[in-house]
């Protein structure tokens, strides 16, 4: 493993009962502004995977260092580092406003009143979020997942996870939400950005390294160059290396 890594993940299990291994020993490196990304069927792990890697579940075994530090024994410094994006709008106030709503979340890392109103407005700039006093639940979907993706940053993490952030989102919002994540939030402010999808074309369009995942193990993980010379197949699709890799016998 990579000390200099951004994420350092060392046979990591969780397993919720005897006979339900989650994650199932899980070794894998991402390096510090990377793209990279976890793809898998329902039921695999990802989900239970990110929430390992924020701390917001123990697991059975392993450990987990982000940025150097250990996720368990260094929880405060982990959080301080790290951004957590889902689809979940639940998690919002929807009879509140958008700004509103990010006031509340600044509170939770100790910005002053001064600090908060300057970093919302920032954000809202970078993120081209308009009308900031509309309520949440007058946004589009792809406002609302641009408001998550505000959250995450409002602590200026450099290590951020995004849980099926395109999900439900209508083409022309899923793509601009695809160039902000590659062009600004990795290239421009020098992230470190873990997704997870189902789409295998938006896989290939961001990633810089894909990891497949089933049955709470990862069955592969580079380039898609990589996994093209691993299946010995340059001209296979992203479609062929998703079968390949996910049918493959362990």
């Amino acid at each position: 493993m990579n000390n200099s890594a951004a994420i350092r993940i060392i046979n990591l299990s969780k397993e919720f009962s005897r006979r339900n291994m989650v994650i199932d020993n899980i070794n894998l490196s991402v390096e510090r502004g990377e793209l990279f990304c976890l793809v898998g069927t329902n039921g695999a792990g990802k989900t239970t995977l990110l929430k390992l890697l924020c701390n917001l579940i123990l697991p059975t075994s392993g450990e987990i260092f982000i940025n150097g530090y250990n996720v368990i024994k260094d929880s405060e410094r982990t959080r301080s580092s790290i951004g957590l994006v889902t689809g979940d709008e639940r998690s919002f106030y929807w009879r509140l406003t958008g700004k509103q709503n990010m006031k509340f979340f600044a509170t939770f890392y100790n910005l002053s009143s001064y600090e908060s109103r300057i970093k919302i407005d920032e954000l809202f700039k970078l993120l081209h979020i308009e009308e900031p006093d509309k309520r949440f639940q007058e946004y589009s979907s792809g406002i609302k997942q641009r408001l998550s993706i505000a959250r995450a940053l409002l602590n200026d993490s450099p290590v951020l996870f995004l849980d099926e952030l395109t999900k439900g989102l209508d083409p022309a919002s899923a793509k601009e939400l695809r160039i902000f994540i590659k062009e600004t939030l990795v290239k421009e402010k020098k992230k470190t950005v873990f997704f997870s999808t189902h789409n295998l074309h938006e896989a290939e369009e961001l990633a810089d390294r894909i990891a497949f995942m089933r049955k709470g193990k990862i069955t592969a993980d580079g380039t898609i160059d990589e996994l093209r010379k691993t299946m010995g197949r340059q001209d296979a699709s992203i479609e062929d290396i998703y079968d390949y890799f996910m049918n493959k016998k362990d």
